[in-house]
């Protein structure tokens, strides 16, 4: 017949908490013997609550707790010389899936000074180790799975712009041939603009390199001449939402394929700045060249569909447009207010 440890008086409200503990408890002598397991401890782990009384640590159930480093942080815990926090082990049991199990122990005060007694807490954590796994498993699925598409999409785009241009060159008329090849110059922005998206890697977008690199793919696609026209990108430190990004570089690309199709003409030299800066939720997007500036009075360009655009995209932004004289050139300025 197994020996019970004795066990002082005054432990007797601590036998009575970890007995009838919702949580897996256990109840140590400094030797590592049961003084009292809680009835949770005894279902989770199938051990027959009759007989795990004065057993040691190591004999329960089938040897399974016979672990050589859990003994020794116990008796560290016990010397105080270490206290066991989210210690993790793998229990494992014949003919059964291995349990992941993270333990916690501490010395306990229940009045005998002259027995050090211990009190280990015990939680399963396999279920939920699981389910990170597999949330995390369809994250990363799913991120794969958009880059993939984003990719298809952007070569999809690469292809219409193509057989655009090769449209262009077969037409006769030249209000036709304008209007094929303001399609492909919309259809290459939106390319370069996917072709950004595609190595984000989720979450904010950091705007000084997807705008640097969205100048980068426009002025390699619209520009034939980079040391008479070029284009420089003044950005700070902020990020944003990417279904912000995406509206910020639709507009940034309207403006600039607007400004190299109407302020450089007859081989003008010449530059388009863009700038953008935040402070907290205000922010302002400008881009400026420096060519012959908008026409007025009856010479000035009808609104086309580049300027709708840019109208729709910034009345979703919640933002405001104004066209000034940059002297020489135009600017054009976005502003978000809150």
């Amino acid at each position: 017949m197994l020996k019970t440890p004795t066990v002082h008086f005054e432990a007797a409200s601590t036998l009575a908490v970890v007995v009838s503990s919702n949580e897996p408890l256990l109840f140590l002598s400094e030797d590592q013997k049961v003084i009292a397991a809680s009835a949770s401890f005894c279902r989770a782990f199938e051990i027959d609550p009759a007989t795990i009384s004065g057993r040691s640590l190591s004999a329960l159930g089938n040897g399974e707790w016979a672990m050589p480093k859990l003994a020794s942080l116990l008796n560290a815990t016990a010397s105080g010389s270490a206290r066991i926090e989210a210690y993790e082990i793998d229990l494992e049991r014949p003919n059964q899936e291995a349990r992941q199990l993270v333990v916690n122990a501490r010395t306990l005060d229940d009045g005998d000074k002259e027995h050090i007694r211990l009190l280990v807490a015990v939680t399963d954590v396999t279920d939920m180790r699981a389910e990170a796994r597999l949330k995390d498993d369809l994250v990363r699925d799913k991120a794969i799975l958009l880059q993939e598409v984003q990719h298809r999409v952007a070569n999809s785009l690469q292809i219409i712009a193509s057989v655009l241009m090769q449209s262009a060159r077969r037409v006769q008329s030249d209000e036709a041939r304008g209007h094929l090849h303001n399609a492909h110059n919309r259809v290459m922005s939106i390319a370069a603009l996917q072709r950004q998206l595609s190595t984000s890697t989720g979450g904010d977008v950091e705007l000084r390199t997807y705008l640097t690199q969205l100048s980068q793919s426009l002025g390699a696609s619209m520009i034939a001449d980079p040391d008479r026209l070029s284009i420089q990108v003044t950005v700070d430190n902020s990020a944003v939402e990417a279904d912000v990004s995406v509206s910020l570089g639709l507009i940034m690309t309207e403006l600039v394929i607007n400004a190299l199709k109407h302020a450089f003409p007859d081989e003008r030299t010449g530059k388009i700045e863009i700038d953008y800066r935040s402070s907290c939720k205000d922010w302002t997007l400008s881009v400026t060249d420096n060519g012959i500036g908008m026409p007025a009075g009856n010479d000035a360009p009808k609104a086309g569909l580049g300027t709708g655009i840019v109208e729709a995209l910034v009345k979703n932004l919640e933002g405001e447009i104004q066209l000034s004289d940059a002297g020489p050139g135009t600017a054009v300025t976005i502003r978000h207010r809150e």
